[in-house]
């Protein structure tokens, strides 16, 4: 499914930027796929692709560095 329409980039983009190029914050997804970069109206569900790749991964722990995030309301903490 097309998430970013501005760039073309996909879910499926997405979760091979984090399973093959090690992409771990929405700031790397942005400089590798472009990402939230245009108009901005990709952010949240990328956002959320993002983290649930990461938490698919062994070794992912939610850590502070997410918190700001939840604290803007990009996301519900329930998503997480």
């Amino acid at each position: 499914m097309y998430v970013c329409l501005c760039y073309g980039v996909t879910d499926t983009h997405i979760r091979e930027a984090v399973t093959a190029q090690g992409v771990c914050s929405m700031r790397q997804l942005r400089q590798t796929l472009g990402v939230a970069g245009q108009c901005g109206q990709c952010g949240k569900h990328a956002h959320c692709i993002l983290k649930e790749c990461l938490q698919e991964l062994p070794d992912y722990k939610h850590t502070a560095r997410d918190l700001p995030v939840l604290q803007r309301g990009l996301i519900s903490e329930a998503t997480l």
